[in-house]
C-alpha cells in the first residue's frame, strides 16, 4: 500500500484507504476501525502522496517526512504523542526536519503528521516509498 491510496477526509477522524471510485465520489475504509464510508465530491479530501511540508529551501513530500520519522524511531511509533504540548511537538519535529519553516508549518500540522504516522504504523505501513514499483523492486533485492 502506498500513500497515493491513503486519504484524509475533512471532518472525519483518522485516515482512509481508497477502495473504489463511484460516480458521485468514492468509497473509503477507515484505517482506525475498518468501517467503510461513502464520500461525495463536495467533501474536502487530501491524498497523502500530494501533501508536502515547507522547509526553508523547498517543499519535502510527506512520504520523506514519514521516512525520517521511521528512521529516527527505528521503525517504531513516535516517541511523542500527538496530544503533547506545542513545545514538545515542535522540538520533536525539529529533530526530524531541522530546516522546516516554522512560520508556515503550524503546531496543528505537526500534530496531524505525528498522528498520521502512528495510524499508518498501526496499520502495518512502515515503508514509505513513492510507488508500488519501488516496493516490488526492494522486495526482490
Amino acid at each position: 500500500m502506498t500513500l497515493d491510496k491513503i486519504l484524509s477526509i475533512s471532518g472525519k477522524p483518522g485516515l482512509y484507504k481508497l477502495l473504489t471510485q463511484t460516480r458521485s465520489g468514492f468509497v473509503g475504509e477507515s484505517l482506525l476501525d475498518g468501517k467503510r464510508v461513502s464520500v461525495g465530491l463536495r467533501n474536502n479530501v487530501s491524498v497523502l502522496s500530494e501533501i508536502a511540508v515547507y522547509t526553508l529551501e523547498e517543499e519535502i513530500p510527506l512520504r520523506e517526512v514519514f521516512q525520517k520519522i521511521s528512521e529516527k524511531e527505528n521503525g517504531g511509533k513516535t516517541s511523542v504523542h500527538h496530544k503533547e504540548g506545542k513545545l514538545e511537538l515542535e522540538e520533536y519535529f525539529f529533530e526530524i526536519l531541522p530546516n522546516y519553516d516554522e512560520d508556515r508549518v503550524y503546531p496543528s500540522d505537526i500534530k496531524k503528521i505525528v498522528q498520521w504516522y502512528n495510524i499508518l504504523h498501526d496499520s502495518g505501513m512502515t515503508h514509505f516509498s513513492e510507488s508500488d514499483d519501488e516496493d516490488t523492486a526492494q522486495e526482490e533485492e
